[in-house]
């Protein structure tokens, strides 16, 4: 939350110094960071195409939910899935949400493609960040396009006026454009690998603190350190730090506000701003990614997530009305491993009659199980909101939660 002030604010780039850790803090750090490039190696190895096609939409969902859920404006992901089939709430406010959790999954998508050519250092052009806050807010209605205190949000726009957030005063006006050049020029010079990842968990930080527009400045700061995870090659479209930055979002707010503090002593560094307090947040930005990257790996184990496939089928089996039938499970599993496949290849797979092959096939096109583009066309695998809580156990604990909660509690 930010709000107008008419005081002096940092106006000389030395004010938001240091930007990277001295050599003499770095040892805990460097070792995170390869421990991260490890497991998203090993994440990227173990990849299962078949899964990856269906998981990476729902991870765009999520990942709006989980920002909107920062930021105070919780969409609930029955709300989201709703919007993402033009279906909106009657209630304004709600409808608001859904519609700025679609513009952030948008925008997600879009910047992905958009810089999918580009080397990771691109990313942090002042010019990508204006980018990023345009596209996220105007496709919206120009009533949603508002500030709380009611101004325009003027997408992709600097901010015109200097704000307060929290206790931290941002920079000037007239200052914002030598204060992003700065963050450009020492977070895409830094080497690839371990000295690039750092860079990038401070200079989420260090953007946060620029404060560079009038709204949305937590929201582009998550989407630059996605999409420059991303272009460094380490997410593979399967994990992104949103989830859990919001699932310990008191703690990631408490981390940015010491990182705001002012040095403390002359063995906290030499620059304006506490040396100690921009490495406390730096290892818990690289531990969510460390933790995130883990956890989908765990998630994407070929024979255990056989045996949860095998748990679904088996408990929605057992249920009358739904049809799914365990015979199913190795057609299934091999599509989720190898991706798309013809519909006369899978009913032999099941050693079904092709009679009842056909039954279970609708069965788990009608579950979600399964997906397909035209009612002949090729079948992919398909991961339904209701099969979380088998397929990708707390993975999206709410949408579990939603979708299994007593229909008198809803």
């Amino acid at each position: 939350m930010s709000s107008i002030i008419r005081a002096p604010a940092a106006s000389g780039i030395e004010q938001f110094e240091p930007l990277f850790p001295s050599q003499a803090k770095l040892e805990p750090l460097l070792s995170l960071a390869h421990q991260l490039q490890t497991a998203c190696w090993k994440l990227g190895g173990n990849a299962m195409p078949g899964l990856h096609t269906s998981l990476t939409p729902l991870l765009r969902a999520m990942n709006s939910y989980y920002t909107n859920k920062i930021e105070g404006q919780q969409t609930l992901p029955a709300d989201i899935e709703d919007a993402l089939h033009s279906r909106f709430s009657s209630n304004p406010d709600k409808a608001r949400r859904q519609r700025l959790a679609l513009a952030h999954l948008d925008t997600e998508q879009w910047a992905e493609n958009t810089y999918a050519a580009a080397d990771w250092r691109n990313t942090f052009a002042p010019d990508v960040i204006c980018s990023l806050h345009r596209h996220l807010y105007e496709g919206l209605p120009i009533e949603d396009r508002v500030t709380d205190s009611g101004e325009p949000v003027n997408e992709g726009m600097l901010r015109d006026h200097t704000v307060k957030v929290g206790m931290h005063m941002a920079t000037t006006v007239e200052s914002l454009p030598l204060f992003l050049q700065r963050w450009q020029a020492a977070y895409s010079k830094l080497p690839d690998g371990e000295h690039a990842l750092i860079g990038l968990a401070c200079a989420h930080h260090r953007l946060a603190w620029i404060h560079p527009f009038r709204d949305g400045n937590g929201r582009v700061t998550r989407l630059h350190s996605h999409l420059a995870l991303h272009n460094m090659g380490l997410t593979n479209g399967l994990w992104s730090p949103m989830r859990g930055l919001a699932r310990r979002h008191e703690e990631y707010y408490a981390r940015l506000v010491d990182a705001d503090e002012p040095r403390q002593g002359d063995y906290d560094g030499r620059g304006a701003l506490s040396e100690q307090g921009l490495v406390r947040f730096a290892e818990f930005f690289l531990q969510i990614c460390l933790d995130q990257a883990q956890f989908m790996g765990r998630m994407l184990n070929l024979a255990e997530f056989r045996e949860r496939l095998d748990a679904l089928l088996s408990f929605e089996g057992a249920k009358s009305g739904t049809g799914l039938r365990k015979e199913t499970l190795i057609p299934l599993h091999y599509i989720a491993i190898n991706g798309p496949m013809e519909r006369g290849q899978f009913k032999p797979m099941t050693g079904m009659s092709d009679r009842t092959a056909e039954r279970a096939l609708k069965s788990l096109l009608d579950y979600g199980l399964l997906r397909s583009d035209t009612p002949k066309g090729k079948i992919y695998f398909g991961i339904p909101l209701r099969s979380l809580r088998f397929l990708f156990p707390n993975l999206w604990p709410e949408a579990e939660a939603q979708i299994y909660r007593p229909a008198n509690s809803r």
